[in-house]
């Protein structure tokens, strides 16, 4: 079995010393680039500035820092948007990074949303359909969350004539780990060219606190999810074996012997990789019409 990726931007910048992005010299470069890379995207859209959906974790904090630096703090809002009580204290971090970068920050309970949208709709389906599949209705529900969120983010983004930044990772985004229409949807994602082991990394040169670099990554969904347990692995583990199979190519079993894996991990890595190859295009057309454009034609 092997598996093809697309170029990705960062990689060009190593210099063999690390299969990641990971010192100092590099990590310099890496912020500058995205940094540019925000102020070129917001220009171009003639925006006033981005929103970030900052969860407390290290992803969207790196994403909000990086923002601030490239517009300053007057053009950069955070969104806290809670559903749970265990977000209780996600939310509060949140709000103290935002404060120490001195951005604009709303924060919104999402649980009456979540109740309504359960009340008026999800359980009169579930009346008809099975119920002894609970994982499953959790992972629906989590992904109504997630769509919440952004629903609300662009809510925000269209009245302020602003971007949303995405703050999915290299990660998450070759496992399929985000949302259709949910985190998945942005109009730009400004470390999604870096993988977890890379976003620490740079989290730290940023001088992120450090009980934000060490949390448990968790998308937030329900009580006590994390993405070590969804994904099978913690992502110490996943990211080398997924570089290779994604960046240098390698067979699933080539990559899996020479990180020693178990091949049912190494397998169930691959598959969610390839599975959720429908989630990195867009949306598909039939392609049943060939259309000329009319400028070429002279």
């Amino acid at each position: 079995m092997s598996v093809d990726s697309e170029t990705i931007v960062y990689r060009g910048v190593e210099d063999g010393r690390s299969r990641f992005v990971t010192d100092g010299k590099r990590l310099e470069r890496v912020r500058s680039r995205i940094v540019a890379d925000i102020q070129s995207t917001v220009e171009a859209a003639n925006a006033t500035g981005v929103v970030v959906a900052m969860s407390g974790g290290i992803d969207s904090t790196v994403t909000a820092a990086l923002a601030v630096e490239a517009l300053g703090s007057d053009r950069v809002i955070g969104l806290g948007l809670p559903c749970h009580k265990a977000d209780r204290g996600h939310v509060d971090d949140a709000r103290t990074i935002a404060d120490g970068l001195g951005i604009e920050f709303h924060e919104v309970q999402l649980r009456p949303l979540l109740e309504a949208f359960e009340e008026t709709f999800a359980t009169q389906l579930e009346s008809v359909w099975e119920t002894d599949r609970p994982n499953e209705r959790n992972h629906a529900i989590g992904n109504v969350i997630a769509r919440m969120r952004m629903c609300c983010t662009y809510y925000v983004a269209n009245r302020r004539s602003m971007l949303v930044l995405g703050t999915a990772n290299r990660s998450e985004l070759l496992l399929g780990y985000v949302t259709k229409h949910g985190d998945g949807a942005a109009d730009s994602y400004p470390i999604g060219d870096l993988y977890k082991t890379e976003v620490r990394g740079l989290a730290k040169r940023l001088g992120i606190p450090k009980r934000i670099v060490s949390k448990e990554p968790t998308a937030g969904f329900w009580i006590g999810q994390t993405d070590a347990d969804e994904l099978g692995a913690p992502y110490d583990v996943i990211d080398p074996f997924l570089s290779r199979i994604a960046d240098d190519g390698l067979e699933v079993t080539d990559a899996a012997r020479v990180l020693g894996f178990e091949r049912e991990t190494a397998d169930a890595i691959a598959s969610r990789f390839v599975e959720s190859a429908h989630k990195r295009v867009g949306v598909p057309t039939p392609d049943a019409v060939t259309r000329v454009d009319p400028i070429r034609r002279r």
